[in-house]
């Protein structure tokens, strides 16, 4: 009923509401069936790899380009549940095939593994639905979570999670990031779990080792000494103007990479920061001060480009995003208050790798300390280092897969 609802509730906003991500969302599905099939023809084996959006396919890559890798005979089915990875990762040439995951309901089940038949389905860190688990475990098919995190506030943990416990159960095994996640499963009877970290580790160190370089940006900037903001939200940007426009961009360029960019956002973003640049006509300005990144995908590289990284989101009840990317590049990196959900920040701030600020004061107060450039160079090494030495997901991901012998090396 929930499912039904939520599918109505989507149509309401594709319709009434004029919602993008409603309309994508629903279109996806609609024409998705057809493709589905023909892209299944054929006996050669599927792995199917589900991630809900752009973050979790981000952190689940390392798992599905080793599996590209080591079992190139095997077809991998890539799926989203949301508009936002989909339609970045559409094109995506690591996978066979990439399409929406079907509503969660029996019969999609059934029709969607009828027309798959995966030999593996991997689920990247919290994705649980019942149809299609329920589906995989009937017909025996191996089931992985990898990179999952788990919270005592969850479903599985209280009294009437029996339902959400058995999906669990039914799991051939869990890869989690952190000790709390092991502990709590192991309280309550899930024992086929293994404490792996966190394959984002294993991403960001890869685009470190091997940068995305955009000719555009370097082109834009004059100086080293950059900002870069990403994933940014409203009260991010609210701070960072108050500091741009008050001594902040002396000497100094500013890159604005925000979490939304639709027209309004943009709009809104541009009314703050009256000489903002959009980067889709960067070649053509001759102005030089804010770079505002209006697509999808580039910020992990744009990291790269900056001498201190501000990462959003620290200042909602969501919390911080990802700051892995700007660790992985020895970035200084600024956070609002609101992170301590995240095992990765709660680590960075007590090493001393990630700074905490709760207004443009704090902020001032931290881009001003990192001028020294002694404290600038321990700061980024402590970032690095972290980085680098919580590597390792993915080859126990994949060492459990070949155990299990759940793939064979096929001739292609």
């Amino acid at each position: 009923m929930g499912i039904r609802l939520y599918r109505a509730a989507a149509g309401f906003a594709a319709g009434v509401g004029n919602n993008k991500k409603a309309v994508l969302w629903l279109e996806g599905r609609r024409n998705m069936w057809p493709g589905l099939a023909t892209a299944m023809e054929g006996d050669q084996p599927v792995v199917w790899v589900h991630a809900a959006s752009l973050g979790e396919f981000e952190q689940g890559r390392p798992v599905l380009e080793a599996i590209r890798e080591q079992y190139p005979g095997h077809r991998i089915l890539l799926t989203f549940f949301s508009p936002s990875g989909y339609e970045v990762r559409k094109d995506y040439p690591g996978a066979d095939y990439v399409c929406y995951l079907p509503l969660d309901t029996p019969e999609n089940a059934r029709r969607f593994l009828d027309l798959v038949k995966p030999r593996l389905a991997i689920f990247i860190k919290y994705e649980f639905w019942h149809h299609f688990l329920s589906g995989l475990n009937a017909r025996n098919i191996p089931v992985l979570l990898i990179s999952g995190i788990f919270r005592r506030d969850q479903p599985f943990f209280r009294v009437y999670g029996g339902l959400f416990r058995r999906l669990l159960q039914g799991m051939d095994h869990l890869f989690v990031q952190d000790e709390d996640s092991l502990t709590l499963l192991h309280n309550i009877g899930i024992q086929h779990v293994t404490l792996a970290g966190d394959t984002r580790f294993d991403r960001v160190w890869a685009l470190r080792n091997n940068p995305v370089r955009y000719p555009n940006v370097r082109r834009f900037l004059h100086t080293d000494n950059v900002l870069v903001a990403g994933s940014t939200w409203e009260e991010d940007e609210k701070l960072l103007a108050e500091w741009w426009y008050n001594g902040g961009r002396q000497n100094r360029q500013l890159i604005l990479a925000p979490h939304e960019i639709s027209e309004a956002r943009l709009k809104q973003i541009e009314t703050l920061f009256p000489d903002a640049v959009r980067y889709s006509v960067c070649g053509q300005s001759t102005r030089d001060a804010v770079l505002l990144v209006d697509n999808v995908g580039m910020l992990s590289a744009l990291y790269n480009y900056g001498r201190i990284a501000y990462v959003g989101g620290g200042f909602g009840k969501a919390g911080i995003h990802n700051l892995l990317e700007p660790a992985a590049y020895g970035k200084p990196v600024i956070i609002g208050p609101v992170y301590h959900q995240y095992h990765e920040a709660r680590m960075l701030v007590q090493l001393k790798g990630a700074m905490v600020i709760d207004n443009v004061e704090g902020l001032q107060r931290n881009i001003a300390a990192l001028r020294d450039e002694y404290y600038y160079r321990q700061t980024a090494e402590i970032n690095t280092r972290f980085v680098e030495e919580h590597q390792g997901a993915t080859r126990k991901v994949m060492d459990y897969i070949q155990e299990k012998g759940f793939l064979t090396v096929v001739q292609e």
